[in-house]
């Protein structure tokens, strides 16, 4: 097993294009760390560097205390799956998963014995003597994984490896992935651009924007304290509203006012903002969609909005709601604690009423976008 750290790395393109900047990261001993980001930010890039697919133009990378910088990648004792499955589509099953110990002349029980054992690992031990095209999306990804499996590696890479899935096989590989994690006492290092995958799958968290790392923490952390205004609003779905606010001195401590509704900040927040010094200033105040709380006509400090639009998600209602200048604040609202009347209620067009508590509002200063709640 391995630990892998990188240290000052940074990948350089021609013309000067810089895809990854000075990434420092120490990745524990069977640790599962999950790179995540939209399109373009660079995860792909650090992983294929941890793999030795793309040379790495400056800094170190270790793999279990050793500097692979310039191993080539069969020799860095890493697997990797990629987001296309690349089988052998004239092999078996087995044939797909034995193919590089076959190379290695591993003695032919070996193969047999490592094959089975990864195939009943994955539930494909029925699919061995079948083709990939007679396999569906989820079995042809477990017979990818099952490939890097057999080959016993320090690390585990995985490049976005669900992403071909349809949404129900994507929630049933994550699972799958979860309880593979338990049976393997490795390393797993994983790309995903979505942020579902990331906070299910990941021990920590690695997000990335234009090629920087913009926080590392475990799912609570980067959900609960995000960094900046970037993290705030990547992580959570739907994401996290953010309204236009004042920050105010309220006696000793603080309060936020925004659109005729003041809550007085209690609690970390209050001690952190007094502990950085924090002066009254506009700001962006953050508050995540199910943080928000339908009240009724009585609450002389609940905020009020229009309700642009009303989606039915089951279980509950993403209501969309325009606050002065906020246009487009999220409510998530469980249907199961609604009346008939009150839902029929809450139509595109009418009014509606809501308010949240101080333990959960982020701030964060609109010029430079960083927490003012980070410590």
């Amino acid at each position: 097993m391995a630990e892998v750290k990188l240290t000052n790395v940074k990948k350089i393109y021609d013309h000067n294009v810089v895809a990854v900047h000075d990434f420092n990261l120490t990745i524990r001993d069977q640790e599962f760390v999950v790179f995540v980001g939209p399109s373009g930010c660079g995860k792909s890039t650090t992983l294929r560097m941890i793999a030795g697919l793309e040379d790495i133009s400056e800094g170190t990378l270790e793999i279990d205390g050793e500097v692979v910088n310039d191993l080539q990648p069969k020799d860095r004792d890493i697997a990797m799956v990629f987001q296309n499955y690349a089988l052998y589509p004239h092999m078996t099953v087995f044939d797909n998963i034995a193919f590089s110990l076959r190379l290695k002349k591993t003695p032919e029980d070996e193969v047999y014995e490592r094959v089975t054992r990864a195939a009943e690992i994955l539930g494909i031990t029925e699919y061995l003597m079948r083709k990939p095209r007679a396999l569906s999306g989820g079995q042809r990804q477990r017979v990818a994984i099952g490939r890097a499996i057999v080959r016993d590696p320090k690390v585990f890479l995985m490049d976005e490896p669900l992403s071909n899935l349809d949404a129900k096989l994507r929630n049933q590989m994550r699972a799958e992935i979860i309880l593979l994690r338990q049976k393997m006492n490795t390393t797993f290092v994983y790309v995903t651009h979505d942020q579902t995958e990331a906070m299910t799958l990941g021990d920590r968290i690695v997000i990335m924007q234009n090629g920087y790392i913009e926080q590392v923490g475990t799912p609570e952390e980067v959900f609960d304290r995000p960094r900046n205004l970037f993290v705030a609003g990547f992580i959570g779905s739907p994401q996290m509203n953010f309204f236009q606010a004042a920050l105010e001195r309220d006696g000793d401590g603080y309060a936020v006012s925004l659109h005729g509704h003041r809550v007085r900040l209690e609690g970390d927040r209050a001690e952190l903002l007094k502990k950085h010094g924090a002066a009254p200033a506009q700001i962006v105040l953050g508050v995540r969609p199910e943080h928000l709380t339908i009240c009724d006509g009585s609450d002389p400090d609940a905020i009020d909005g229009e309700i642009r639009v009303n989606e039915m998600m089951g279980s509950e209602l993403h209501l969309h709601v325009r606050c002065g200048d906020d246009k487009n604040i999220i409510l998530r609202v469980p249907t199961i604690e609604l009346s008939q009347e009150k839902r029929e209620s809450l139509k595109t067009g009418a009014h509606v009423r809501f308010t949240f508590s101080s333990k959960v509002a982020q701030i964060f200063d609109p010029k430079t976008e960083n927490s003012l709640l980070w410590d």
